[in-house]
């Protein structure tokens, strides 16, 4: 007689459990956050179809011996139809993914820095097909056939990718990545011994049942779609959706955790990202350049930035940062009014000389860079007359860098550039006296000025 007794069902979260222990069995992640990212992941990896986006993982370490290659192998003995591919072709994976032998593989890069490392070729289209197969739907073309019997053939792209490897990984890549940036054990740190006889055998019985319950949730997670932690948006929200439907539907505990991992592992790689070599330009210029001033020429502009020291300006593609150079890459960013960024004349005492106004890049920097640190805004103020200087000893009165407030978008420049001290010390321009403080002057902000921008006046 048969028996009709349905199947119990199966506990997702005592499941992912599961997978986060034999995770730890064999590997020392830098964080908690990483445990938790790496083991929705697995699972996420049985669930594509319900997602409209697949994350990459990545395993990158800046030393061998780090445990990239021991992480990717653990992976693969949890996902679906693992493919290992150091040496594949981008011709191979179109192929693979398309499914001709059966189905849609779960592709394992490992050594990915011989292919986008920085003695690597370009690989664009190793790089197109990983980007491209972030998204569900997308394809690739190619043309098939021989000769003049050539036909335009899309194939499918979407699948899950992970992958292990020495430095970074190119910009593109990175930002659709859920990162984990290993380093080698400590002493005190100890793991178990992986045995592929033994080991493979056990994590293929969890794969299996990850596929198991990925069916019996398959259409709870095809609707979903979750709440994100506070903070995280656009291009990081598509990365960590999958994962945190994975954690709403395992239940228990994971919900919270994944939200948890998300938060730090998103913050972190917002703190690492130091963004295109125009972001790091733009950045510099704020906080390292032109603060304090709404004005600066060009000359000087490329004295300070070839002087900082953990800046690539002086040795930029084999020699420092000239003007022609910096004009190209500004020139890229434009003004509140759309026009591009150039330089323009600057008024001195002893002539006029090209240079860069604040008020020019202001709009760049509120789009592109990221928001600056809060330092505290101490007033040094210059100082009057001779009593003030024998009061302050020798007359010289010491700064610290302060972050300057620019106008705003809907300000006249006009306004500020005619209240602006003189590049020489001399005061405004033509005029005489000592030199005027900016923060005396139009440029002077409000306390509610200071509270927006997390500032705090000293008096």
């Amino acid at each position: 007689m048969t028996d009709t007794t349905p199947a119990a069902p199966i506990d997702g979260a005592a499941l992912l459990d599961e997978v986060e222990h034999f995770h730890r069995r064999f590997n020392v992640f830098p964080t908690e956050a990483a445990f938790v990212a790496v083991t929705l992941w697995d699972a996420h990896a049985h669930l594509l179809d319900a997602f409209d986006s697949t994350p990459r993982l990545a395993f990158l370490s800046p030393e061998p011996g780090s445990g990239k290659s021991r992480a990717l192998e653990v992976v693969e003995t949890l996902v679906p139809r693992s493919m290992a591919a150091v040496d594949a072709s981008a011709s191979a994976l179109f192929r693979s993914v398309s499914g001709i032998d059966g189905g849609r593989p779960t592709i394992l890069f490992d050594e990915i820095d011989t292919i986008f490392g920085p003695k690597a070729g370009d690989n664009e289209q190793l790089r197109g097909f990983i980007n491209a197969g972030h998204t569900r739907g997308r394809v690739m073309y190619r043309c098939v056939g021989d000769g003049s019997n050539q036909q335009v053939q899309g194939f499918p792209s979407y699948c899950a990718v992970a992958v292990a490897g020495l430095g970074s990984l190119p910009d593109t890549i990175m930002t659709r990545s859920v990162i984990v940036r290993m380093r080698r054990r400590a002493r005190n740190e100890k793991v178990e011994q992986f045995r592929t006889r033994i080991h493979v055998r056990e994590g293929n019985q969890l794969r299996d049942r990850l596929a198991k319950w990925a069916e019996s949730v398959q259409e709870q997670v095809t609707d979903a779609f979750p709440e994100m932690p506070d903070g995280v948006a656009d291009r990081p929200a598509d990365v960590w959706e999958p994962l945190l439907a994975v954690a709403d539907a395992a239940g228990g505990d994971w919900p919270e955790r994944a939200r948890e991992a998300c938060s730090v592992m998103v913050k972190a790689s917002q703190a690492n990202d130091k963004g295109s070599i125009g972001i790091r330009l733009l950045t510099d210029l704020r906080d390292h350049v032109m603060i304090g001033i709404d004005r600066l020429p060009t000359v000087a502009v490329l004295d300070r930035l070839n002087a900082l020291d953990d800046a690539p300006w002086a040795d930029f593609n084999g020699k420092p940062l000239d003007s022609r150079r910096l004009s190209k890459m500004l020139s890229e960013y434009v003004t509140v009014d759309g026009d591009p960024v150039t330089s323009r004349n600057i008024k001195t005492g002893g002539g006029v000389l090209k240079g860069y106004y604040a008020s020019d890049l202001y709009d760049a920097w509120q789009r592109y860079c990221p928001h600056p640190r809060k330092v505290r805004y101490l007033r040094y103020l210059a100082p009057k007359t001779r009593s003030d200087q024998q009061q302050r000893g020798s007359g010289k009165c010491h700064r610290e860098p302060l972050p300057q407030r620019y106008p705003s978008a809907t300000a006249t420049p006009s306004r500020y550039l005619d209240q602006a001290p003189d590049l020489r010390g001399s005061g405004s321009s033509g005029s005489s006296g000592p030199q005027r403080d900016p923060r005396r002057t139009g440029l002077q902000e409000s306390p509610h000025e200071h509270r927006q921008l997390g500032l705090r006046p000293t008096r």
